[in-house]
């Protein structure tokens, strides 16, 4: 095996861990989010945990895609997340609409302020890595997917933004605002994913 045939299946592997330690952390990400969003009523998390759940099938499909590369394969990964951000964006529209509407009031909870926190923390990590392997073996499906990752940690920090507005100065609307601020990078994600395939 060639030095430079080595590097790339070391960064291949790179890859794959960076990926399931994304995937581990959605995935505990998914159910303490369910449970925060259920006690707080919280239209920001609740959106947080559906993007987690974009974000698990996201790593699953760079998982797929690395551990047998093919144009079509890339394609397919590429278009799936795409398909994911539309979802997410549809739905979390409608129900910030409805929470800015209705004048829904959200109970913040600490857990759900230290959670978003450690996740912002985590994902912009995990997006430096992926973005540094991804450039290396020059994967687009790795390299969108550590965007997508990006994108996770500026929601994190926007989420974290609404939730704190709201438990500090009582400003109940930075909740389902933070959810319109998701809608938005979900949206303009899924029109670079589809210009790109």
């Amino acid at each position: 095996m060639s030095a430079a045939t080595d590097q790339r299946e070391r960064l291949r592997r790179t890859g794959i861990l960076l990926e399931a330690a994304t995937l581990a952390w959605n995935v505990v990400g998914v159910v303490l989010l369910a449970i925060l969003a259920y006690r707080s009523a919280s239209v920001a998390l609740l959106g947080f945990g559906l993007d987690s759940l974009i974000e698990i099938g996201a790593s699953t499909v760079v998982i797929w895609e690395l551990t047998g590369s093919s144009e079509r394969r890339q394609r397919i990964g590429l278009r799936l997340i795409g398909w994911a951000f539309v979802l997410l964006a549809l739905y979390l529209l409608a129900q910030a609409a409805v929470a800015l509407l209705t004048g829904h009031r959200a109970q913040p909870v600490l857990g759900g302020i230290g959670w978003t926190a450690l996740t912002a923390a985590a994902m912009f990590a995990l997006a430096w890595g992926k973005w540094h392997v991804g450039r290396r073996l020059d994967n687009p499906v790795l390299l969108t997917e550590g965007r997508v990752t990006l994108i996770d940690g500026i929601l994190a920090t926007s989420v974290l933004l609404g939730l704190v507005l709201d438990d500090a100065l009582g400003w109940w609307w930075a909740d389902p605002v933070a959810g319109l601020v998701i809608v938005f990078y979900a949206a303009r994600e899924a029109i670079h994913v589809f210009r790109e395939t």
